[in-house]
């Protein structure tokens, strides 16, 4: 079921399994791009932006219209840049982030990826819920636990291919587009109005809460991870001609999706606010309300159903699109792969129990709020996908001549100042309510350690790549400019030393040696004798071991001769680097080769020092043989 994954591909099932590179003309040279930015874009009109949507369409009219289109230009950016990471590193954005940041880091931006998946899926659960109660009267409950069924659905998909999958998303997002086109056309909004709601002004606090609801609905950071692997499913020419093209129908298909993504946010606005907002039913908060009132507001039986079907169109394509993004974090953090259907049912019961739990606790009542909730969460978490995704596109040494201009950084970076700022502040006032409220000082306790957790860790997050940039750059100046290779002659060795230590690795050193060489090289044999006679009487010496020693060295000299070699013998004395280093110097030796056993500890210290000490005395190549 879970297994350790040490492959280099996000989605290897699918890697690169759509071939681009076969000739095609015209719109089918496009459409073999056409996709993966539909998958994403399922994302942006999931159950989570329903409710944000009918919120600030009930309450603020068409006012908010504005931050739905920010919202989708930020999204179009951000994921432009999300698809310029996956082609041209041919990483998703997690393998980058785990291939940049320290191991710590990386846990804790993959904990908040999964996160953000949970919020998103919990929307969906509710959205799909919801759906299936306005459409059949099942209880919410029940519905709720009906979702766990489509686990099979993702399941049968999967079979048929990346290409089934995305035809079968964009069905879905055709039903969806479809049905709020109808439900325009019936509501017949005051298109004055509208056109007025795409000029910004100021928010006060409780439309600056829709507001990041509104933008964590619309711009999701794991939809960031998404798309930077979904475009690796195309296979692209590796040359620049190649990159540079799909980069450019990839815009093309992100800007399509999208903007259909936007119609469908806006649609759902703009019903919310010419039906309910015109005629006093500011209150309208909740989905199931909104489908009630839509019949004798508008008196058709027909927009209620169609609401109903594209909610559930809506909950059941995000749905799918969810689980390939956890796929792709969890791989890309941790390296790890789960069967995806574990993955689906882990996924959705980590959804399901906080939603079933409101349910039963609170009542039907509270389900909207805690759908606004995940999008506000989901908003909290943007700036940890959007910062390191900047790093890495600006990058040049990664990215070469495909990392963004100046203009695009400036603007990447504003947009993260914006999405920051709106967090910030969100999290600033409403710690300052909890603060002036009557909870316990232990949940005000741990608001500020998980505040201060999270500004630690966006600090590291920030700066971590700044900092090895830097290191990278002082490390090129403090070497000067890479040197022109022109000439790559050496010369041929004549003379080459073997230090020997009459141990098992006598063979192992002899072999290395010989294979420096060949038959017209001269090999030394050298040792030095350590034996207590040696040290005191040197050349002198002629206790036992002495003799067998020379004797060791005089029958290796034998064995190779016989097999054509031309061997000459050096025995030293005494110490054992000055006398390796006067050996060698006096047999005029080219290269010499030395064992090093891997000593630890104390060992290490004494026989490390032999290596070190005789290789910096000498200019000649010193070949060192781990035994």
């Amino acid at each position: 079921m879970i297994k350790r994954f040490q492959g280099d591909h996000s989605l290897s099932e699918v890697h690169e399994s759509v071939d681009t590179t076969s000739p095609r003309k015209g719109w089918k040279r496009i459409l073999a791009y056409i996709g993966p930015a539909y998958l994403v874009s399922v994302g942006y009109m999931d159950p989570g932006n329903w409710a944000t949507d009918l919120q600030g369409g009930a309450k603020f009219g068409y006012q908010l219209i504005w931050v739905l289109l920010m919202s989708n230009l930020i999204a179009l950016l951000l994921q432009s840049l999300s698809t310029r990471l996956g082609i041209v590193t041919r990483r998703d954005l997690a393998q980058a982030n785990r291939e940049m940041y320290p191991p710590l880091v990386n846990f804790c931006l993959y904990i908040l990826a999964e996160l953000a998946i949970a919020a998103c899926d919990l929307a969906e659960v509710l959205g799909m819920a919801i759906g299936i109660y306005l459409l059949t009267g099942l209880p919410l409950i029940w519905g709720t636990l009906i979702t766990v069924l489509d686990t099979f659905v993702f399941l049968i998909l999967q079979r048929y291919g990346i290409r089934k999958m995305e035809a079968f998303i964009i069905s879905l997002v055709a039903i969806i587009g479809c049905s709020f086109l109808v439900e325009i056309l019936i509501a017949k909004p005051d298109m004055g109005e509208v056109v007025k709601g795409f000029i910004p002004h100021a928010l006060n606090n409780e439309s600056l809460y829709i507001a990041v609801g509104i933008i964590g609905a619309t711009v999701m950071p794991h939809n960031l991870y998404l798309h930077s692997a979904l475009v690796q499913t195309r296979k692209i020419s590796n040359d620049a001609a190649g990159i540079r093209r799909a980069i450019k129908f990839n815009l093309i298909d992100s800007t399509i999706a999208l903007n259909a993504a936007f119609f469908v946010n806006a649609a759902i606005l703009v019903l919310a606010a010419s039906v309910f907002f015109t005629s006093g039913h500011t209150q309208v908060a909740q989905i199931q309300d909104a489908h009630k009132l839509l019949q004798p507001l508008l008196g058709s039986k027909l927009a209620p159903v169609l609401f109903a079907i594209a909610l559930i169109a809506a909950g059941q394509s995000s749905t799918l699109t969810g689980t390939l993004a956890g796929q792709i974090v969890m791989e890309g953090y941790l390296q790890l792969r789960i069967n995806p259907w574990l993955r689906r049912l882990l996924t959705r019961l980590i959804a399901i129990i906080p939603a079933v739990l409101v349910i039963l606790i609170y009542g039907d009542n509270k389900v909207d709020d805690l759908l606004v909730l995940s999008q506000v969460l989901l908003s909290l978490q943007l700036g940890f996908a959007v910062i390191p995704l900047i790093h890495f596109v600006s990058d040049k040494k990664t990215m070469g001549e495909f990392a963004i201009k100046n203009y695009t950084k400036i603007l990447a970076w504003l947009v993260a100042i914006i999405l920051i700022f709106l967090n910030v502040k969100l999290v600033g006032e409403e710690t300052l309510q909890l603060f002036h409220s009557d909870a316990a000082w232990y949940w005000k306790g741990v608001l500020v350690i998980a505040i201060i957790a999270f500004i630690c860790l966006f600090i590291a997050m920030t700066v971590l790549p700044l900092i090895k940039k830097r290191k990278q750059k002082e490390r090129e100046s403090m070497h000067g400019k890479t040197i022109q290779l022109q000439n790559l002659t050496v010369n041929k060795t004549r003379r080459l030393a073997v230090a020997l230590d009459f141990s098992a690795s006598d063979e192992k050193l002899i072999a290395h040696a010989v294979a420096q060489g060949d038959a017209s090289v001269t090999y030394i044999l050298l040792h030095v004798v350590e034996s207590v006679s040696a040290r005191y009487l040197g050349e002198a010496s002629d206790d036992d071991e002495t003799r067998k020693d020379r004797q060791r060295l005089e029958d290796y000299a034998r064995q190779l001769g016989d097999m054509g070699f031309q061997v000459e013998l050096a025995i030293g004395y005494r110490n054992r680097v000055t006398e390796i280093i006067r050996l060698v110097k006096d047999s005029e030796a080219d290269m010499l080769v030395m064992g090093a056993h891997r000593h630890a500890g104390l060992k290490d210290y004494i026989f490390g020092e032999t290596i070190e000490d005789v290789r910096h005395a000498l200019s000649i190549p010193v070949l060192i043989v781990n035994v």
